[in-house]
């Protein structure tokens, strides 16, 4: 099977973006392995599949493949990427789309600056709908691992994420702790580790190890979830300036039941055709 592909970036956060509307894609997880390798396929975070409308209020469907090949409910960066190149490739000439999700229809909008917001829905806290095992919903939970006890933030942006507060993110033990947390018990479908380091209440630093694809230079749920957790922990006050490894997102939620707003760039990077 040969097929097409575009590679993009949202602030670092890598995709390769696949056209299922004018080219037939079968994609199993070892294809999407291939594909996300970056030694022997085209290299990236997740792998994106543009597909058709199934229902008439929706203009697009949108699939997120992790690296290791699950597929997975929500991307963030991933919206942005997704609205940039249907407008590029002509598949629509509207500036703002209703897409389909695993976890619901999401809502991109292009700027006038060119940048892309994205409405990313109202987070989820009710443990069960995360999901987290829990006795009752709390502010925050207490995470043993290994014998050592963290805090942390539960909460689902359409995918499950837990995040800690640390004083320094270059020092966040990131790839030691996040595999620990991301297949910790608790979080039966795995999970997204968040670090957050808070500059003062309008900007923080994020680090995210993500499931599925390990640490990334930018995670835009992620940076939703880090918002959300610091705003109700009385950190931090919306919009947010959220400054990751990749670049900044900024960040806005006006409170419990309202959507979160993500604006950042979408860029593409370069175009080919692989055989797989």
């Amino acid at each position: 099977m040969r097929i097409r592909f575009t590679k993009m970036q949202g602030v670092g956060n890598d995709f390769v973006v696949l056209d299922a509307i004018n080219q037939p894609i079968a994609l199993d997880a070892r294809a999407v392995r291939r594909l996300a390798d970056r030694h022997f396929g085209v290299g990236c975070d997740q792998v994106l599949l543009i597909a058709p409308a199934h229902t008439p209020d929706t203009d697009f469907t949108y699939r997120i493949f992790n690296a290791d090949g699950d597929e997975v409910q929500h991307c963030g960066n991933g919206a942005r990427c997704f609205l940039r190149f249907v407008l590029d490739k002509g598949l629509t000439t509207k500036r703002e789309i209703r897409v389909q999700t695993l976890s619901g229809i999401i809502v991109p909008r292009l700027e006038p600056d060119g940048q892309v917001t994205v409405d990313m829905g109202p987070p989820i806290f009710e443990p069960a709908r995360i999901p987290f095992v829990a006795a009752e919903r709390a502010l925050t939970y207490a995470l043993e691992l290994d014998g050592e006890t963290v805090t942390i933030g539960a909460l689902s942006m359409g995918n499950p994420h837990a995040v800690q507060v640390v004083d320094d993110a270059d020092t966040a033990p990131v790839t030691t702790q996040g595999p620990l947390i991301e297949r910790h018990a608790r979080f039966p479908q795995r999970v997204n580790a968040g670090y957050m380091q808070v500059i003062d209440p309008r900007r923080i630093r994020l680090r995210v190890f993500e499931r599925g694809a390990g640490e990334t230079l930018a995670c835009g749920t992620g940076a939703c979830a880090a918002v959300v957790s610091g705003i109700q922990r009385g950190l931090l006050r919306s919009p947010v300036e959220v400054h990751t490894r990749g670049g900044a997102l900024r960040i806005a939620w006006e409170g419990e039941g309202r959507p979160v707003y993500m604006t950042g760039p979408a860029e593409t990077v370069f175009e080919g055709e692989i055989e797989l």
